[in-house]
């Protein structure tokens, strides 16, 4: 089947669902090439760090969940028998495609579909993994819930994502600030919440790290080529905000740059 096609068919099922994903689906688009650049995205120490806290064995099945680029997909395929990448949007599917074919791997498959209602059987994969996506969702819940179905007993589920403060206003400074940069952004989760979803669906933890991302706030701008108006209102946001530290993403000046942090939690669980 095309990728055209594909795409098509997909769309046509789920075209009455809430419109957050069709932003998501035109944000991604948009930045589909340079998120696929960005060396968050594809810091070699970062993947093998999380795939080394999964531990997938040899004969494993897994599931990425909201892919992107496919570069966690990738990095578990040197290790397991079999991997699957999801996403909601065709570039970044293509583009995953691209790396993978020019990479030889043959191992892994990247497909089109909604994180909300994966297109397998219950059970059917040992890992499934869902990196910085989360704070693109209206129903990160629930994508959880997809996950945990699909996934066997025993086996591992993982997430990695931002998280904002747990001070209210904090969180809601950073998450306002994050809107205005990327529409399809939704809510960055604090680690209290993060933690509350894998005890809801009985999820026990093996492993949490945290880390945090140094981010040039231009570079960031440019790579979601955020609108005039939204930039001004965010710069003149996180200038405030190297005074008045409102938010938790401690921007300073380095060298005539603005910088600032995003933080970053992952989570390894095993299915009770």
């Amino acid at each position: 089947m095309t990728l055209y096609a594909e795409t098509t068919d997909y769309y046509r099922k789920y075209e009455h669902k809430h419109d957050h994903k069709a932003v998501v689906r035109e944000e991604f688009t948009r930045q589909a090439d340079v998120y696929a650049a960005a060396p968050v995205i594809t810091d070699s120490e970062r993947l093998a760090r999380l795939v080394e806290a999964i531990n997938p064995q040899p004969q494993s099945r897994a599931l990425e969940v909201a892919t992107g680029p496919g570069y966690v997909a990738m990095a578990l395929a040197a290790r397991c028998r079999q991997v699957v990448g999801l996403d909601l949007t065709p570039a970044p599917i293509e583009i995953a495609r691209r790396i993978s074919r020019g990479r030889g791997i043959t191992n892994v498959h990247f497909q089109i579909g909604d994180a909300e209602h994966l297109p397998f059987a219950d059970g059917e994969f040992d890992i499934a993994v869902c990196r910085f996506a989360f704070h693109h969702c209206e129903r990160p819940d629930a994508i959880l819930a997809e996950m945990v179905r699909v996934c066997r007993i025993g086996g591992a589920v993982a997430i990695e994502d931002l998280f904002s403060s747990e001070l209210h206003d904090r969180a809601h400074y950073m998450n306002h600030v994050e809107r205005l940069r990327d529409r399809s952004h939704t809510k960055a989760l604090t680690p209290t919440q993060l933690i509350a979803m894998t005890r809801k669906h009985r999820l026990e933890i093996e492993s949490m790290h945290s880390d945090h991302i140094v981010v040039d706030l231009d570079e960031w701008l440019i790579g979601a080529q955020t609108g005039i108006h939204d930039a001004h209102e965010v710069r003149r946001l996180l200038t405030e905000d190297m005074y008045r530290n409102r938010s938790g993403m401690l921007p300073f000046e380095h060298d005539g740059a603005v910088k600032f942090i995003q933080r970053t939690l992952a989570i390894v669980t095993r299915k009770l």
